[in-house]
């Protein structure tokens, strides 16, 4: 019978994310009058939650799925209601979703994903009354903007130990979504983790598009072709940070069999049956339960302003181990944890960093 699958997380979270309610609030939002001819909701209390997915919305199985499936604890624990848009293929009406939203009541409005910090430093300040959370960004500074972000580095530091601890080629690749500096933490961390275990590791990368095309989350195909390219190569993991891109590389995979690195979530649990087997591990963070904790607060009144930051130490980070794969590694694995959370080990941010 195989072991119950878990996330290895740290025990502190639940402490961290009490953060949320014991913030003080911070200077008074600036005096701008809501668009008019709009219904902006008050900041106080949440009834209705605006949510401006990233591209491809649910049905990722990872990045959009874990904030969806915080949202849905939100309404089942909370009663609150919630609107849901996605942007178009080439993301040309982010600016729009956020308006709309905002001009239809929702508050707070979720922006998914690290692109909206342009559109978002726009229509915030034309809605002081409504608070705006965005995720994987910090850039954006502004009273009624929320800024939720995770050390993914850290997690994925812990991968790259796992791929290169668990590879019999030495060979290793990585397949990323667009690159931006946010995509190139996961990178950063995983190249490192890799080479703490094994310096002589040979890592193989590619990012499936650049700014200002962010269509490398939704090219399942693409994806497919680079990490196949990869594993013909010699390579036998590939960690994908790349959202629904990354069934692409799970679908190579399968077809080499070889190993196959998932992201955000569990994507063992996540996939369909007939690929579960080759994800060796999934780097994690606990979006669903940053999103639950920042809309109760929301909800329930209480100030959310200012950045909140999880990593291994505050439990927002980790690795999957459904499945066993790793269970022959994960002293050292747990080892290197520790490490890092003591403040030993400081991951970096930048691939140049890891070399």
């Amino acid at each position: 019978m195989p072991p119950v699958p878990r996330l290895v997380v740290a025990p502190v979270f639940v402490r961290v994310l009490a953060v949320c309610t014991a913030l003080c609030s911070l200077a008074a939002c600036t005096a701008v009058s809501p668009a008019a001819g709009t219904k902006e909701a008050g900041a106080k209390g949440a009834t209705s939650v605006g949510v401006a997915f990233s591209r491809g919305g649910r049905g990722d199985r990872s990045f959009n799925d874990s904030v969806g499936a915080g949202v849905d604890r939100a309404k089942a624990e909370l009663g609150v209601s919630a609107k849901e848009l996605s942007p178009n293929a080439a993301g040309s009406d982010l600016e729009e979703i956020l308006r709309l939203l905002a001009e239809t009541g929702h508050n707070p409005v979720l922006a998914v994903g690290f692109f909206y910090a342009q559109p978002l430093a726009k229509v915030a300040p034309a809605f002081p009354r409504t608070q705006f959370v965005i995720i994987d960004d910090a850039t954006v500074k502004l009273p009624n903007v929320t800024n939720v972000v995770f050390r993914e580095e850290q997690a994925s530091y812990l991968v790259g130990a796992a791929a290169a601890l668990k590879s019999a080629t030495g060979r290793i690749g990585f397949v990323g979504g667009v690159q931006t500096p946010p995509q190139e933490k996961f990178l950063a961390g995983y190249e490192a983790g890799a080479r703490a275990v094994n310096p002589g590791i040979r890592l193989s990368s590619v990012f499936m598009s650049q700014p200002p095309d962010f269509s490398g989350f939704s090219v399942p195909d693409k994806a497919q072709e680079a990490a196949r390219g990869m594993y013909d190569g010699g390579a036998d993991v590939v960690y994908h940070a790349a959202g629904a891109s990354g069934l692409g590389v799970f679908q190579a995979a399968k077809a080499a069999g070889k190993w196959a690195i998932g992201v955000d979530v569990d994507q063992r649990k996540t996939v369909d049956a007939g690929l579960a087997g080759v994800i060796l591990t999934s780097a994690t963070k606990q979006l669903d339960v940053a999103v639950l904790s920042i809309v109760r607060d929301a909800a329930a009144g209480r100030p959310i302003n200012g950045v909140h930051e999880f990593g291994l130490k505050e439990g927002g980070v980790g690795y999957a181990t459904s499945g066993g794969e790793l269970a022959d590694i994960q002293p050292r694995l747990e080892q290197l944890r520790k490490q890092i959370v003591s403040g030993e080990i400081k991951v970096p941010v930048r691939p140049a960093e890891s070399r």
